[in-house]
């Protein structure tokens, strides 16, 4: 998985980082902030294109795969090795421009102060990055501000996507290599739903539960591209999956949205649960997707909010009662290719 920051994100996180180096300058010398938050940018943003994979990327995915305490170790090892880079640069800079008078081996090589300092602001990104991972972007700012302490109702899409034939291959392969299997079928998933700005709720067995905020994935049918961008990405990639596990993942999805009822739970544990019909629905329409024979279905209802994506092809399946909801749902089947898809009339 890759950590995305927006330009907000990678802003704020060069002004925290050379406030930090401002401020070490100020407290130990009693001047020279400006070079000290100079200092501090030049080590910092080496580290931010490793984690933006824009360098090392094969690192940056080895990192990434490893437990939580080995992935501490090496992201500290990588930073540190950023961060002596970072401050040589930054020294040539200031040194040929100038602005700095002391000898070449004290404006490029950083003091034994100077690199515990960093690796302990290092460290604690590390950490506060690790967890922003772990919970997802939006769970994780939602829980910082305390934005669900009390039930609040909200509009909410939500994605269902099911592993099919997921118990042969199970019994075929046992339950290690199924979980092998499942891991990088979820991996793989993860960078799509980052891309088009959905949150990961949860994983319940062989199936991914992704939601975005309703206008978020109706604003250019994003819920509908991550969907087929998915489908994409584990096609394009078919012979690599043979390869290795021996058959290539069929997916089933479903989408539908409305309000639900969101809520912090959890004491030694917290959480963000939503609460509702529009949870259920979605996981009786991806039941759909087998009693239909269709791999990607959508509920009319969500279907009218939003201009469907030009390359997708739609036919409609009618209505169908739902078990639990007094009201029929329609349902729709998405596919990639054929005509464009008729715009439908917004209820």
């Amino acid at each position: 998985m890759r950590w995305r920051f927006s330009t907000f994100e990678g802003l704020l996180l060069l002004l925290v980082v050379a406030g930090a180096g401002a401020v070490y300058a100020w407290v130990v010398y009693g001047t020279g902030g400006l070079i000290g938050a100079t200092y501090a940018v030049f080590m910092c943003m080496p580290i931010v294109a490793f984690e933006r994979r824009i360098i090392f990327r094969r690192l940056n995915r080895r990192i990434h795969s490893f437990s939580t305490p080995v992935f501490f170790v090496a992201s500290l090892a990588v930073y540190f090795v950023l961060l002596d880079i970072g401050y040589a640069a930054a020294g040539l800079i200031m040194r040929v421009s100038g602005v700095m008078g002391d000898n070449w081996m004290e404006a490029m090589m950083p003091s034994k102060t100077v690199l515990l300092f960093a690796l302990a602001i290092s460290g604690s990104l590390v950490f506060i990055l690790r967890v922003r991972e772990l919970l997802g972007r939006d769970v994780f700012l939602s829980l910082l501000t305390g934005r669900y302490r009390k039930p609040i109702q909200e509009e909410r899409v939500f994605l269902f996507i099911d592993l099919a034939g997921s118990t042969s291959y199970a019994e075929r392969n046992g339950d290690l290599r199924m979980q092998e299997y499942l891991g990088k079928l979820f991996a793989t998933i993860a960078d799509p739903v980052l891309r088009y700005r959905g949150s990961i709720d949860d994983y319940v067995g062989d199936a991914a539960v992704i939601t975005w905020p309703f206008d978020r994935a109706t604003n250019n049918a994003t819920c509908i591209h991550c969907v087929f961008d998915i489908l994409e990405i584990i096609d394009a990639e078919a012979h690599r999956w043979q390869k290795e596990f021996g058959e290539v993942p069929r997916l089933r999805a479903a989408l539908h949205g409305g309000t639900i009822v969101a809520a912090e739970i959890g004491l030694d544990r917290h959480k963000i649960t939503y609460f509702g019909d529009t949870v259920n629905t979605t996981a009786r329409l991806e039941g759909f997707c087998k009693t239909l024979g269709h791999q990607v279905l959508i509920s009319t209802d969500l279907a009218r909010k939003m201009r469907l994506p030009h390359y997708v092809r739609v036919e409609d399946l009618g209505e169908h009662a739902v078990k639990g909801r007094g009201q029929k749902l329609g349902v729709l089947a998405l596919r990639a290719g054929g005509t464009p898809a008729p715009q439908l009339a917004s209820s």
